[in-house]
Formats: structure tokens, sequence, C-alpha cells
């Protein structure tokens, strides 16, 4: 191991692994160090949904950044994460979210994302498997889409090893040491110590124990998410089918494998915490509204079905700025987080956190706010939360 590189990133989902790729790609070497192996975590079990179509500007950023970085990938590595281009829709059932989607789509369009209006019978003429009748319209952006996991994994795994990136599987982070300038003069690993110019701390679900061996505190929590695949939906091609949100149950779906159908969601009411367990009882709950909205699914059984681990924090907005200790910012040392939104935003944050080491600025999104300094001692944020995320716990 190189023990003096010029960064090193802390851990191997996809926030980390991009991130270490863009340094290497300024010039910097950089080791990465994961506890496990690459894409152990919640990368290689999300979903896959890429969408612009946030509630703020930082998520609508983030996710138009990262979606044209995975149509793009095709000429910059030697894998790409196999991002489809499906169309997502979000339907609305309340005069209220009707008025909300109007604000949004205002806000999209003005930051330049292409997303449409589409009244209740616009919705009801389209081909898009619900049932009729049953929304009072939506908005609907062609440009959202979905990538399979194990795919974005495999496409950061080849583009470490193509950019020179060192990678330490099995490598645990134990702890940094600051230097009496306050800045970061060594990293303790459990293969020994790394001494680089700056340290990226990453985690997913596992960044708040992060946090706690570096010597700070992050509020960023752990949850439950489930997804399910279908058997094969007779008579319809899914992949004809935009993807769907039903933002306030916390239930999507998309074209699964072999013609099936995927969707994913989130209990709001479950107690936060690492939970691989999949709870049966609330998929029949969710399976029930996904039959009501969504007729073609009912009677499909279940090909495949499992939990994992994600990661959130209180406001649903990412993390992108110094660790802090005692209240002071440890210099050469960038947090990142996704918060819960690892494909659609991590490559976003990736570059972000890449630019912040690099430059100590980004043109991605405007980080001013998004650093820990923005979270009380409770883990209370002074930002309001983007309204367009699963129903995440508020506290950690």
């Amino acid at each position: 191991m190189n023990s003096r590189p010029d960064a090193v990133v802390v851990g191997g989902g996809t926030v980390g692994a991009w991130t270490a790729v863009m340094l290497a790609e300024a010039g910097a070497s950089v080791v990465l160090v994961e506890a496990a192996t690459l894409g152990a975590g919640a990368s290689s079990r999300a979903a896959g949904m890429v969408r612009a179509q946030g509630g703020t500007e930082v998520a609508i950023r983030l996710g138009m950044w990262s979606r044209d970085f995975y149509l793009g990938q095709k000429d910059r590595y030697p894998v790409d994460s196999g991002f489809a281009a499906q169309g997502y829709l979000m339907p609305c059932f309340t005069q209220a979210e009707v008025a909300d989607a109007h604000a949004r789509i205002e806000l999209q369009r003005s930051l330049g994302l292409e997303v449409e209006w589409l009244d209740a019978d616009e919705v009801d003429r389209r081909a898009t498997g619900l049932a009729a009748g049953v929304t009072m319209g939506g908005s609907f952006a062609p440009g959202d889409g979905y990538l399979e996991a194990p795919r974005n994994v495999l496409a950061y795994s080849v583009a470490l090893v193509d950019r020179g990136v060192a990678v330490h599987e099995h490598c645990r982070f134990t702890g940094l040491r600051v230097g009496p300038g306050g800045s970061v003069a060594g990293v303790h690993t459990s293969d020994g110590e790394l001494q680089p110019g700056a340290v990226v701390l990453t985690g997913g679900p596992d960044l708040a124990a992060v946090g706690r061996a570096a010597g700070g505190r992050v509020p960023a929590g752990a949850t439950r998410h489930q997804v399910v695949i279908t058997s094969p939906v007779l008579g319809v091609d899914v992949d004809t089918l935009p993807m769907v949100f039903n933002v306030a149950s916390g239930i999507y779906w998309r074209p699964g494998e072999n013609g099936g159908l995927l969707s994913g969601m989130s209990n709001p009411d479950e107690q936060p915490g690492p939970a691989l367990d999949f709870d049966w009882d609330y998929f029949a709950t969710m399976r029930d509204r996904v039959e009501l909205l969504l007729p073609l699914s009912r009677g499909l059984t279940v090909r495949r079905a499992w939990a994992a681990t994600i990661d959130y924090t209180p406001d649903h907005l990412p993390i992108l700025g110094p660790l802090l200790r005692d209240g002071a910012p440890v210099g050469g040392t960038v947090v990142a987080s996704a918060g819960g939104h690892g494909m659609m935003w991590g490559p976003g944050i990736a570059r972000a956190a890449a630019d912040l080491v690099l430059s100590g600025g980004t043109e991605v999104v405007d980080v001013s706010d998004l650093g820990l300094d923005r979270f009380d001692a409770d883990g209370r944020s002074r930002l309001a939360a983007d309204p367009i995320a699963l129903p995440f716990p508020q506290r950690t």
C-alpha cells in the first residue's frame, strides 16, 4: 500500500468509488479502503432509480448531473452502468399534490429539466398501465430512468482499475490523526497508517460509525428498504411503461428482469436501524396499493425479494463538507453522503467531493449549506427537507 497517496477514500460504494475514480482522473494518487468488498452494502442491492425530478434545487441539480454522467459513460469508461432512459411519472391523488407538482415543475424547468404536466385525461390516454381515472394527473420527465445496481458496481470496479486507483478490500478505516494545525495528518486502517494529503469519508448506512471513528459526529442514519421482482406480465411489454413513484405511499415501480415488474418500498412507521430481513406483512399492504393503481400487476407472483439497509439524512439532503471536531473543520477532509440516493445522486456527489479535495469548490451544486454545520447537537437540520423522497425517518 502506498503510504503517502494524494488522497484516501473511505468506502467502496457508489459515492466512494466514483469519487476515487474522479480524483485519479485529475492525476491524484488515490488509495480506496473498503471494510468488506466493493459494492457489498446498499450499492449492490439498490433498485437503481435515477431521476432529476427533485423537490429542491440541490436535488434537481444533482439528479441532472448524475443522469448526464450515466448517459456519457460509454465514451469514458470500459464498462457503463447500463442506464435506461425510461421516463418517470409521479402521479397526484389530491388537490394539494397537484399544486405541489405544479410548483416543482416550475422550479425544475427553470433549472433546465425537461418535464411536463399530464392532466388526468392525458395520463389515461397514455400507455402507463395505471387504472383509468385513478389519478388527478402527474408530472412526467422523459429523461429519467434506471440502471441495474450490480452493473453499476461492475462499472465502477472496472473504472477504478482502469484509472489506477489502489483498491484495498477487507481493510477497515479505524481513525484519523490530526496534526497541530488542525489538518489531517494520518489515516489509520487495519492494514496500517496512511499519510495522505486529503481524505474523503463515505460509508452509506455506516457513515455515522465512520464519523465516530474519525472523531466527529455525522447525523446519517440507516433504515430498511424492500425490493421485489415479479413474474412476467403476460400480454404487456413492461419496457414500454414509464416508471411510477407514488410519493405519499413511498412506493415505486419500473420494468424488472425477464418481463416482470420491480417495485421498491419503505415503511414510514418503521423504527430506523440496520435491517436485512424482508417484512412480508408490510409488503402485503403495499402490494394491495400497487394492484389498485396498476391492475396488470394483479396475480403476479414474487420471483425475487430482498431487503437492504440504506442510508438517510434527517433532511433527506446530501452531506458535502469537512469533518467537524468540536465544531471546528478538520483540514483536508470531506464527508460525502447521498442521503439515501446513491444511484440517483452518487456521481454528482462524487464529482463535488473530488472537486472539494482538488480545488476547495465545485460547480456541480452550491455546497455552502450542505456541510455538517447545518445540524444542531440533536441532529436537526436548519434546512427544509426535500419533499420528493422515500419516507425516511426524521431523526437519526
